[in-house]
């Protein structure tokens, strides 16, 4: 049950309650009130009655010894004294008086019947009323309870903008309540919060720009040693701290949220193979490291990699952010994942599995993350590798999403389906293009 409910219902609950108690406080109050002014009149009445009996008056109203005087207004009588009695067993209420006089019974008996139709009469007025009530009480608990879940929703919704990196967006100032107060506490909170990633994130910037000349002046310098293994191990090194250095300036790029998609309409299983071609063989686009990274230059003989076209795609995309984003999925799956590692085409969608322990629950639950340090088949690493391919993908306004299958293993899935143009499809599953196995 939601919270607009809840206080709605909360409302409608007590409005109810409310009139209920109201109307029998009424009701009680009512009837007590007609018994007295109606026993009042008849107990004068009565002793009229007796004061003419006693001077050999006959008026000619009062009851000589009724044979059916209420038994407990008989014993009343019987002790000596005057009563009056409401009796409400037969089919017609009445109210009766009684009092001795010497050997005999003088009574008077009158309908009570006026007063109980007044009665009636009230309760109606009271159940509409108390109806009227609980439904005015209603719809203003869910005016109010609108008006403040309109409040909580749009602050909900603008605390996930917040989440999910927009860090410009604030909730909006409405009220000085409690809810007021709540939300003044968050955007405070978000401030503190992007002043801070924004330092650490030019920090990351600046010292990536400032490397730059330097480790380029060492790749060079590496490439002018003699020939030898010591040789190869410090070109090697150097590629790598390049790579690192150049995966850091693009998550600095990604951050800034100023890159925008360079379109064509391309076969989606033609991305896949190239990305393939690329991590395999050229070990440049699969660049990066960490759970949540992608491997560096792959040592021959590489694991397999496999492509399957469940069914071909048109995507209408940029090729160059496609072919990131399946390389460094696929360098994932090969350095802390097991072989085999599959690319899966249907229509827009592209899956990379692979036959690993699976992603850590930290992943799963709060995505990539730079600089954060997990286990894995491969060693630790720096997570730059998934983080740049989330980044590529909200370029593209795609969709990447990280799981472990029952079966077991990881599943990373590309959805392009937004960009989807047009669909054949392939008859065929299994390993496709020529050296994609990787073998």
């Amino acid at each position: 049950m939601g919270l607009r409910a809840k206080i709605g219902f909360a409302i409608a609950a007590t409005a109810a309650v409310v009139a209920v108690f109201v109307g029998l406080l009424v009701h009680h109050h009512t009837v007590n009130a007609q018994l007295d002014i109606a026993a009042g009149s008849l107990d004068g009445r009565l002793q009229t009655a007796v004061q003419d009996r006693a001077a050999g008056v006959d008026s000619g109203r009062a009851l000589i010894n009724p044979n059916d005087l209420p038994p407990p207004l008989r014993k009343v009588v019987e002790q000596g004294k005057r009563g009056v009695y409401l009796d409400t067993s037969g089919r017609t209420p009445n109210l009766w008086a009684a009092s001795p006089l010497g050997s005999d019974v003088v009574a008077l008996k009158r309908t009570y019947l006026k007063e109980e139709e007044t009665v009636a009469g009230l309760d109606r007025i009271l159940w509409v009323a108390g109806i009227a009530g609980t439904g005015l009480g209603c719809v203003v608990g869910l005016l109010v309870a609108h008006r403040l879940g309109r409040r909580l929703t749009a602050s909900a919704a603008t605390a996930q903008r917040i989440a999910q990196g927009e860090l410009s967006a604030r909730l909006p100032l409405t009220g000085k309540d409690e809810i007021g107060q709540l939300t003044r506490a968050v955007n405070t909170m978000a401030e503190a919060l992007a002043a801070r990633l924004q330092a650490e994130r030019e920090v990351t910037s600046n010292i990536a720009h400032e490397l730059r000349t330097p480790v380029a002046g060492l790749v060079a310098a590496a490439g002018l040693l003699p020939p030898s293994r010591p040789t190869e191990m410090v070109q090697e090194r150097a590629q790598h701290v390049r790579g690192l250095m150049e995966d850091v300036l693009e998550v600095a790029r990604l951050d800034a949220r100023t890159e925008e998609a360079d379109r064509e309409l391309r076969p989606l299983s033609e991305l896949a193979r190239r990305a393939v071609a690329a991590t395999v063989y050229g070990g440049g686009a699969g660049r990066g490291s960490g759970t949540g990274g992608a491997a560096g230059a792959l040592d021959a003989p590489a694991p397999p990699v496999r492509i399957r076209v469940l069914r071909e795609g048109l995507v209408e995309t940029d090729p160059r952010r496609v072919e990131r984003i399946l390389a460094n999925l696929i360098s994932n799956g090969l350095r802390h994942g097991a072989a085999p590692v599959t690319v899966e085409i249907e229509g827009g969608v592209a899956r990379v599995r692979d036959a690993g322990p699976g992603f850590p629950e930290a992943l799963l639950a709060h995505g990539p993350q730079r600089f954060r340090t997990c286990g894995g088949s491969g060693g630790p690493g720096l997570g730059l590798g998934l983080t740049i391919a989330a980044g590529q993908a909200r370029v593209l306004g795609a969709r990447l999403a990280f799981a472990n299958p029952p079966g077991g293993g990881a599943e990373a899935t590309l959805d392009l389906t937004g960009s989807l143009r047009t669909e054949t499809v392939e008859g065929e599953g299994g390993d496709a293009g020529e050296g994609s196995a990787g073998r």
